[in-house]
């Protein structure tokens, strides 16, 4: 593992949250492989490193857990997941697949007033790609991926496909794999898309925007791996 400023650690002030401070510290550690995928996460290095003790560090590498960024080690701590391998981005896309566009076509279907703004309101939530590839720049880009296709779930009204996809944590783990500006870019312009056929209306363009949008963010993944 990098050591202390070199991977950019920051010892955290003592009226901090620490919980959320360690988390994000921790998240973005691994984001932009300060530790490597698979490495063990050593829990008393990290608390030295952000002038902590252990526990904020075990309470944070829980919640990465939650979101398969670490999984446990019986008897042996924490370690960082593998990057996803070609076989599951594909089984990823093909179960957002099954999901996604037909949830974006109830999603039109139900629009109102409200939904449409909500829409709109997350777009500017992140007008512009990141200019560049560290996880403290395109963390936005990131957040807003996941709640722009998490409140199309929403709309649509069905609690057991957001859940489903919710588990997933896709977005976190397709972004660990490779950001650029150009994939920015494009996925904010292919979001715009999709907002414009469900705030019309239509069922059949809201399916066919959001299809498009996956297919083509998968293609354009697995041509970068």
């Amino acid at each position: 593992m990098k050591l202390g400023a070199e991977r950019g650690l920051v010892a955290l002030p003592a009226r901090q949250v620490l919980a959320d401070g360690v988390y994000e510290q921790l998240r973005a550690l691994i984001m932009n492989d300060g530790i490597a995928p698979g490495a063990r996460v050593n829990i008393d290095e990290i608390a030295r490193e952000l002038g902590v003790s252990g526990t904020p560090v075990r309470e944070a590498l829980a919640r990465l857990e939650s979101e398969k960024m670490v999984s446990r080690l019986p008897l042996r701590g924490y370690r960082v997941t593998e990057l996803l391998s070609r076989r599951e981005v594909d089984d990823v896309y093909s179960l957002r697949m099954l999901l996604e566009p037909p949830s974006a076509g109830l999603a039109a279907k139900a629009m109102s007033d409200e939904h449409s703004a909500a829409l709109r309101a997350e777009l500017a939530t992140c007008p512009a790609a990141p200019a560049h590839d560290a996880y403290s720049d395109y963390k936005a880009l990131t957040a807003h991926d996941a709640r722009l296709h998490e409140l199309v779930l929403r709309i649509a009204g069905n609690a057991a496909v957001e859940q489903a996809f919710a588990r997933t944590h896709c977005h976190l783990h397709f972004f660990r794999l490779n950001y650029n500006q150009p994939f920015g870019e494009q996925t904010i312009s292919e979001h715009r898309d999709i907002v414009e056929a469900l705030v019309s209306g239509s069922a059949v363009a809201a399916r066919k925007a959001m299809a498009a949008h996956l297919e083509v963010a998968r293609d354009r993944l697995l041509s970068r791996m």
